[in-house]
């Protein structure tokens, strides 16, 4: 006969988070942030040919996104998605390092569960907190 465990109670400590590979869960978000990069620069550069159309007087289009504003959410999408690869190459560098998964500021260990969720942090929750980020 087998048993389940009980559910747990109400101010028991949460179940510890699976362990994963942060350099295996590195490596894939900094594939996944070079695709989208990737996807903002076709985007950008179908931008720039339909730009360069000679129709292209959209300024005074009524139904349709004007090319201007097009270019400026496809440019701040583009900054944020080079700012991650940023975060994340950051943090492939200090995977496997004694600097890895300790604060910046306060130089205690970052929880393996931040870590896992933000895996790029370089902040402890509370120092995060205190800096606003």
């Amino acid at each position: 006969m087998s048993t389940t465990p009980d559910p747990p109670e109400p101010g028991d400590p949460p179940e510890p988070a699976p362990h994963t590979d942060r350099g295996a869960q590195l490596t894939a978000l900094r594939s996944e942030a070079v695709t989208r990069l990737h996807g903002f620069d076709e985007a950008i550069a179908q931008l720039r040919a339909d730009r360069s159309a000679d129709n292209a007087d959209d300024e005074h289009d009524p139904e349709g996104v004007t090319l201007s504003s097009e270019w400026a959410r496809l440019e701040g999408l583009r900054g944020a998605a080079e700012r991650d690869l940023d975060d994340i190459d950051a943090a492939l560098a200090r995977h496997g390092e004694e600097s890895d998964g300790v604060c910046v500021d306060c130089g205690r260990g970052i929880p393996p569960e931040r870590l896992q969720v933000r895996p790029t942090a370089t902040r402890c929750v509370q120092c995060a907190a205190r800096a606003g980020v």
